[in-house]
């Protein structure tokens, strides 16, 4: 009779460790998932919301959409990021209505007759053509497509006018070590600000949380990939609900 081997390990034998995936293990193709569930659907991803008038805490999606998550600070991998303007002609004052010019770049914009505008040469990207503030009409923002740990699907974080200098200044410090924003986990917090007119507003901060491992890079590449190449498409549906 053979001897049953041992399942024991020896004292001080190194154990083979699997590889965990924290952020894109859960994730799907975007495409199929698209053609198989989503016919005939619109595709809305969730959103976080930062908060109005200096509020220190981040609004989170939640099982109950009635009830969102309230934290001061969460990570994320930042998936793609665009300039989202828009303008209204009318004080936006919320719902689903769409900007009466919209652009996806910073440097064209379509309105909604469909006549095309270069950004650069309009007279509502220029400071003094918002009336109430002396800022520019055409409110410009940065859209975040990033993915939290164990999601499938990216969330949408709009980032305001008056985070889009820290932003810059992240993303350049993040080049500048030959890093890329989707290879990063980035740790998102708020700080308290006020504007040129002593309003307080709420600033988002970002800072490094860790570098990606090798398989969660693998596999958030192509998710990045596939988020690109969506984005365009939901733009003007997404720059709707925005608050502004």
């Amino acid at each position: 009779m053979k001897k049953a081997k041992s399942l024991v390990k020896a004292p001080g034998a190194v154990q083979p460790q699997e590889a965990v995936i924290e952020y894109g293990a859960q994730s799907v193709n975007l495409a199929q998932l698209l053609a198989e569930e989503m016919d005939g659907l619109n595709m809305t991803f969730d959103r976080i919301k930062i908060p109005s008038g200096g509020g220190l805490s981040y609004e989170l999606p939640s099982d109950n959409p009635d009830c969102p998550d309230t934290v001061k600070e969460f990570s994320a991998v930042i998936l793609y990021h665009h300039p989202a303007h828009s303008y209204y002609q009318s004080k936006y004052t919320g719902g689903n209505t769409p900007p009466d010019c919209s652009s996806f770049d910073g440097k064209v914009g379509v309105d909604t007759d469909g006549a095309v505008h270069v950004c650069a040469d309009c007279q509502y990207s220029k400071f003094g053509s918002a009336e109430d503030s002396g800022g520019k009409a055409c409110k410009q923002k940065r859209r975040l497509y990033i993915l939290r740990a164990g999601e499938a699907l990216p969330t949408i974080l709009s980032l305001p006018t008056g985070s889009l200098l820290d932003f810059s200044k992240y993303i350049s410090r993040l080049l500048s070590k030959g890093n890329k924003s989707s290879g990063i986990v980035t740790k998102f917090s708020l700080k308290k600000a006020q504007n040129a007119g002593g309003i307080s507003y709420s600033q988002a901060v970002l800072s490094v949380d860790r570098v990606l491992t090798e398989n969660e890079s693998l596999v958030i590449d192509r998710l990045a990939e596939q988020v690109k190449a969506m984005a365009s498409k939901a733009v003007v549906t997404a720059e709707a609900a925005d608050e502004e």
